[in-house]
């Protein structure tokens, strides 16, 4: 079986990221104009290549950061397992590690081991690879896709990621993110293995 090639991308940027305040999978917000030019420069990029099929979120934030491949007419199919991560009663506030003694602690328990922990109302780390699974079953038997462009959310990113790679969810801070940031992965049919890890290359302003 020829080895087959996964561009798993963050979407760009809206202002609820300049303005920290988390969006999880209850705010569907827009991307921001530092966040079109991002998908811009992203197509710019790889708008060349041949693409078999595109996936994203149920999220508007993640179609817009692809639509200009798909003003292409290519195929594409938005799945709700790849939503970000529910972050409950505190979606569309700012939180931060400074401020926020129970976001502190969550995040503290999952690197420590606890991926069970969430915040009020919200989602875990085991809750989110549960709902991510089948579609990452669907990706594997979907032999004849060569090629394939999945945009999804930062938090979720790190779960996928952390499950394609068969590490422990406790390990995702390793899998560091950034609006419109790229990870590409090659599929042997059996192993994910990482070639472009946190590629932002498509960004640099020329100069």
């Amino acid at each position: 079986m020829k080895p087959r090639t996964i561009f798993l991308l963050r979407h760009g940027q809206t202002d609820f990221n300049v303005r920290g305040i988390v969006q999880g999978s209850g705010v569907d917000s827009s991307l921001n104009d530092t966040g079109r030019r991002q998908a811009a420069q992203f197509f710019a990029a790889y708008g060349h290549v041949p693409f078999n099929k595109v996936y994203t979120s149920a999220l508007r934030r993640t179609q817009e950061s692809v639509q200009q491949f798909l003003d292409l007419g290519l195929p594409h199919e938005a799945h709700s397992g790849l939503n970000e991560i529910s972050w409950g009663v505190r979606e569309g506030t700012r939180i931060t590690i400074e401020e926020d003694a129970e976001y502190r602690q969550v995040l503290a328990g999952w690197e420590a081991g606890d991926t069970h922990a969430r915040l009020t109302g919200g989602e875990s780390p085991e809750e989110v690879a549960a709902r991510q699974r089948p579609f990452i079953e669907l990706l594997k038997t979907r032999d004849d896709e060569e090629t394939v462009l999945v945009c999804m959310h930062g938090r979720a990113m790190r779960v996928m990621l952390c499950q394609l790679l068969n590490y422990p969810l406790s390990h995702m801070q390793g899998f560091e993110h950034s609006n419109l940031c790229l990870y590409k992965l090659e599929f042997t049919g059996t192993v994910f293995t990482v070639k472009n890890f946190l590629d932002v290359s498509h960004l640099q302003e020329p100069g």
